[in-house]
């Protein structure tokens, strides 16, 4: 991939049925072996409780950065994909699943489109989005605010940040 064009994007990705470890892996393989997109940095692994839905397992979820040609539709077609090659079904909102990716930030656009809105309208609030970006990207500034102070004024209970480092994909 030339660098010349390429933009920084940030991924949340999550699940909490079957194997989320390995099935955010091989997303991030996938996402990784294709011609124009470079995953340049994965957090550790958070076990994070339920967010809307609580009765339902913890999930597990991580933040990438990653470097890309694609323009951000192009994007996050790929990464719906991605879901749908690993049986994404996507059932009641905020419920269980074997992997959910969202777009967080592109670059420093700003994107009000149907279907897809960036940076992601929500991810502000949510400590399961914060905290694994805040180890990837903590100067990272989003509505005017670095990502690690908004961290420090979120929620963090039940957050637990596991023993992985930052290369666990790669070998999962």
């Amino acid at each position: 991939m030339s660098s010349g064009d390429a933009e920084t994007a940030y991924l949340s990705l999550g699940g909490n049925l079957g194997e989320p470890e390995r099935a955010m892996a091989s997303a991030l393989q996938m996402l990784d072996g294709e011609a124009n997109v470079q995953i340049t940095s994965v957090s550790s692994l958070y076990r994070t409780p339920p967010w809307g839905k609580l009765d339902q397992p913890d999930f597990l979820n991580i933040a990438a950065q990653l470097s890309t040609t694609l323009a951000p539709h192009a994007l996050l077609d790929l990464c719906l994909d991605i879901e749908r090659r690993l049986k994404r079904v996507r059932g009641e909102r905020w419920g269980p699943r074997l992997i959910d990716i969202d777009i967080l930030v592109f670059g420093d656009r700003v994107i009000h489109e149907d279907g897809l809105e960036v940076p992601h309208p929500r991810m502000l609030q949510r400590a399961f989005v914060l905290a694994p970006m805040a180890e990837i990207a903590p100067d990272l500034v989003v509505a005017g605010e670095r990502i690690a102070e908004r961290l420090r004024r979120a929620d963090t209970g039940g957050i637990e940040r596991l023993p992985s480092g930052q290369d666990w994909w790669r070998a999962a």
